[in-house]
């Protein structure tokens, strides 16, 4: 019987509550759930690669199923053939999402045919969540406690402290 593997790609700096929705939905699709954590040169993360791999194992330890966390640089698709992934799994958002979206799976696809993406839609309630937004609102003095697990707030509120806060 043949294990069936996913990637859910992402910089998760930090890992939100959006990020653990797909992560738990995910996981149910895939007999192993492989978490990749990356950088993205067009963003800047406020943590390190590791210190994001760290926060993503410690939130989805207590989850059911086979989950990995690893980090890599290279194509997506690449990655996902060393995993021994059928499946890379995204979530959205909104139609920006779906658009951006839905050219990187035709990418994919180009480069490697055998690899399905699979979207999954974002709870609503947790639709309007964005790390890129939860760093913004830390680093101006908000709250981000309903947008992240609480250890999570407490590392961003840390981070946030050593680095300075914007307009204070």
């Amino acid at each position: 019987m043949t294990t069936r593997t996913g990637v859910y790609p992402g910089t998760f700096d930090p890992i939100t509550l959006g990020h653990m929705d797909i992560i738990r939905r995910g996981a149910k699709l895939v007999d192993r759930l492989v978490i990749g954590v990356t950088t993205n040169p067009s963003k800047n993360p406020m943590f390190t690669v590791e210190e994001r791999m760290d926060m993503v194992r410690r939130e989805v330890a207590d989850l059911d199923g086979e989950i990995h966390v690893v980090s890599f640089d290279s194509l997506l698709m690449d990655f996902a053939e060393r995993e021994g992934a059928s499946m890379i799994v995204r979530g959205l958002r909104a139609v920006a999402d779906f658009e951006y979206e839905y050219q990187m799976a035709g990418m994919n696809q180009q480069l490697n045919g055998r690899i399905e993406t699979v979207f999954l839609m974002a709870d609503v309630s947790l639709q309007p969540i964005a790390s890129r937004l939860v760093k913004e609102i830390a680093l101006f003095g908000g709250e981000i406690g309903k947008f992240v697990p609480p250890t999570v707030r407490d590392e961003v509120v840390a981070r946030v402290d050593k680095i300075g806060r914007k307009g204070s």
